[in-house]
């Protein structure tokens, strides 16, 4: 079976406005090695008769912004069609089709039946964890370390004049 093909831009896409909300995820796709995982996929369809199939690992970031998002699959299949972020973290053109909920749906059960949901999403997370990046519900956060030296603040007089601080806090000028 082919995989459509979906990374072919159309007149549309060069048309959107670039706005820093439409590279949220970019960040984060950039990090993880989409190579290793397609790899892992790539066995997936190996029939050589039937329509056109969506690229698995275009699938397999759906399921992912599935995860992250906390969403179903037709809340997740209307999200891609409206979300402009949405198809560009899975690189899903303008002009083409939105893979519908039960297409989402059955690209899971494969995955599942295949064992690979589980490994897949443990090495998104060991690419994540390497970065420091956090994903909860619906927000992603990069976590820098980096140590920064704060100002002090100075002692403060009160209304009846005495210190406001903490007088074990210290201070020096």
């Amino acid at each position: 079976m082919s995989w459509k093909n979906t990374q072919q831009n159309s007149f549309a896409d060069p048309l959107v406005i670039e706005h820093k909300s439409l590279s949220e995820l970019d960040d984060v796709h950039n990090i993880i090695n989409w190579s290793e995982i397609e790899q892992t996929l790539s066995n997936l369809y190996s029939s050589k008769t039937g329509a056109s199939a969506y690229p698995p690992i275009m699938m397999f970031k759906i399921l992912i912004l599935q995860a992250w998002y906390g969403l179903s699959d037709e809340a997740l299949e209307k999200q891609i069609a409206r979300d402009l972020m949405f198809r560009r973290f899975i690189d899903l053109s303008l002009s083409e089709v939105v893979p519908d909920h039960a297409t989402i749906w059955r690209f899971r059960q494969l995955l599942n039946t295949e064992n690979l949901l589980e490994p897949l999403l443990e090495q998104i997370n060991h690419h994540l964890e390497q970065n420091s990046i956090i994903v909860s519900l619906g927000l992603i956060n990069i976590i820098d370390a980096t140590v920064i030296e704060a100002k002090q603040s100075r002692k403060r007089k009160g209304r009846n004049g005495n210190n406001t601080q903490d007088p074990e806090a210290g201070y020096e000028v």
